[in-house]
């Protein structure tokens, strides 16, 4: 019943006493859920970062020593870091990063974000870190993008007592689920429909890019919607959004914004939002004539 054998590369053994270090274990890295969420949130910064000519092709050596990490931040929160713009040393690297991570601490932690991860962590290429930092980034931020939910790696620590190495293994999740990781926590009648019949509605996903529901407004509200108004076939997450946030924050008479989920999440294909939203206009119009 002992833990598989773990490959540790030569330069991993290479500890002072007490010090430690820790690993993905080789078979969380082969996990399909695993490989989404990184792929995932790769594609995501170098989308965010595509006007700065960054191209990020690996998290834990791409990030660091801070300076990608400081133009996405820049780039998200709209905000100019005073920091140096390149620096070869290591001190330099880790100051720079410690900047960063204050900016990034200053957004986070009023919201209730657990911090899991330093400065150390992150210039010592943990991914485990890495990932966390990016996770509550792209939540904070409300990324358009689908984080895969309850995403969970084991981890291998390595450490060094009375000159041997010892190892043990400890379970880190990266992911819960969506309603957590935005902050709605309270379940539904949609939870419970979910965990009965999920594979019953794709259907709904039709209604992700908002022409759907505009056409339907139009229908419901008995007026037309001009055709220069919306996209009939939008082609970026933005010419979506739009008209997916307006229709979902003002346009339903009578049902409060409060209730309705975002609307990017309707465009990330959140079918408990967009049925939500269903709902609502169901709830309005279901005695109309």
């Amino acid at each position: 019943m002992s833990p598989a054998a773990v490959d540790v590369h030569p330069e991993d053994t290479q500890l002072e006493e007490n010090e430690e270090r820790t690993m993905i274990d080789p078979v969380s890295r082969e996990d399909p859920k695993f490989k989404e969420l990184v792929k995932t949130l790769l594609d995501w910064i170098n989308d965010v970062l595509a006007e700065e000519r960054i191209i990020v092709k690996q998290l834990e050596e791409d990030l660091y020593d801070g300076q990608v990490l400081q133009k996405l931040l820049e780039k998200l929160a709209d905000c100019k870091l005073n920091v140096a713009e390149v620096t070869q040393s290591e001190i330099g690297q880790k100051q720079k990063l410690q900047t960063v991570l204050e900016a990034v601490q200053d957004l986070l932690r009023p919201h209730g974000w657990a911090l899991r991860w330093s400065v150390d962590s992150v210039h010592g290429k943990n991914l485990v870190s890495i990932l966390h930092l990016l996770v509550a980034l792209a939540m904070h931020f409300r990324a358009p993008i689908r984080l895969p939910e309850r995403v969970a790696v084991q981890v291998v620590v390595v450490r060094k007592r009375e000159g041997l190495l010892h190892s043990s293994h400890v379970s880190e999740e990266l992911t819960t689920t969506t309603e957590m990781m935005t902050g709605r926590f309270e379940r539904d009648a949609f939870d419970t429909l979910f965990d009965h019949a999920p594979d019953k509605l794709n259907l709904v996903k039709k209604f992700a890019d908002g022409v759907y529901l505009v056409l339907l407004m139009g229908l419901l509200e008995d007026y037309f919607v001009p055709l220069h108004n919306f996209y009939l076939t939008p082609d970026s997450f933005d010419q979506k959004a739009l008209k997916a946030f307006d229709f979902s924050s003002g346009e339903l008479t009578g049902v409060c914004a409060s209730e309705l989920p975002p609307g990017t999440d309707v465009v990330n294909l959140d079918l408990k939002s967009t049925l939500r939203v269903l709902y609502n206009l169901f709830t309005k119009y279901k005695d109309m004539e």
